[in-house]
Formats: C-alpha cells, structure tokens, sequence
C-alpha cells in the first residue's frame, strides 16, 4: 500500500519549495510574474524573488496561506488559498498580462480562492492533489470555492468538475510571448458544499 502524504499548514522556511510548486501549478506563469523583480534589481533570478515574494508574512498567495503535503519527510505538494474581499476592485493590473485574471476574480467577491495547487510530477497519481482539494473545502468554512485554470489544463478541468466544481465564465489570456499558446482563464466555482 502506499503511503499517504499528511497535510500541514506551510512554514516561512519553506518558501522556495512553494515558489517551486507554484511555478509548477501556474505552468510557469509565476516564475514569468517573477522575474520583474530581476528587472527591478530586486532579486538575482525570478526564483528567488518568488521566494521572497512568498516568504512575507502578510499579503495574499504567502507562506501563511499555504498548506504543503508531505511524503516521507518530503514537500510534494501545496494548495494556496485566500478569500477574495472587495479590496480586489480597486487593484490595478500591474501588467496587462494579470487584467483578465482580475476581471474573473472580481465576479468571486466573498468566495474562497484557490489560487495554486500543484504537486511534483513524481508524485503525481497518489491522491495528494485530491486530498488538497479536499483541505480546502474545509478552509473555505462554508463559503463558495472558486479557482482558476487554463482551457487547455484538462487533467485539472476534470478533477475540478469530479468534486463539484462547475465553469462560470471565461477570459481571453493576453499572450505572454509572441508565440504563446493561445488559451482562455476559466473561472470554475464548487457549486456543492
């Protein structure tokens, strides 16, 4: 039988295994995000200041708002999650990359938002981004459950609409590159609970 990973609310210690696992749950989205702060001066490379970036105490998508999954004394997963208030209205993409996303988020005022969940590709198949999904339906404490994906993330797709979760809406994705595969942000809400 195998083993089962135990789930455990993150450690600021742990910030580069969630930069990691982030960068893996948006596809290298966040990593893209990241190395603005290499433009900046800020940060060496985009993983460290991902790293940063998760290793603040306060804002929404760090460290406290993460939950890891450990196999064996080992980080193989992670789920980061946070309400989405009003304050969302009011933010200004700082890239036009992040307008779509926005405009999803802004439909989901008052909702849990699942805003990473990845877990190694090694580890992948053993019910640990299940057990995830499942966390944080608990952390939502009754409030609908929103998340975010890819139109071409269909092995995601399918473990979202598998534990209730059904499309609402639709954005265009702004292209990262010039040769960016062309995608839709699809807004996905658990309408059980």
């Amino acid at each position: 039988m195998a083993a089962v990973a135990t789930l455990r609310p993150a450690r600021r210690s742990e910030a580069a295994e969630l930069a990691v696992l982030v960068d893996i749950a948006s596809h290298g989205f966040a990593s893209w995000l990241w190395y603005g702060g290499v433009l900046s001066g800020s940060a060496e490379t985009a993983f460290e200041h991902g790293r940063n970036r998760l290793r603040q105490d306060s804002g929404l998508g760090t460290w406290p708002d993460a939950v890891v999954a450990v196999l064996e004394e080992e980080v193989v997963g992670v789920s980061v999650s946070y309400g989405i208030d009003a304050s969302v209205t009011e933010i200004e993409p700082k890239h036009p990359v992040l307008g779509p996303l926005l405009a999803l988020q802004r439909e989901i005022v008052g909702h849990w938002f699942i805003d990473s969940l990845g877990v190694y590709t090694a580890h992948r198949g053993k019910g640990i981004g299940l057990a995830l999904l499942e966390n944080e339906f608990v952390r939502a404490g009754g409030a609908l459950v929103s998340l975010i994906t890819e139109s071409h993330n269909e092995k995601a797709q399918a473990l979202y609409k598998r534990n209730g979760f059904e499309e609402v809406t639709r954005a265009e994705a702004v292209p990262l590159f010039e040769d960016s595969r062309k995608h839709d942000w699809v807004l996905f809400t658990r309408k059980v609970a």
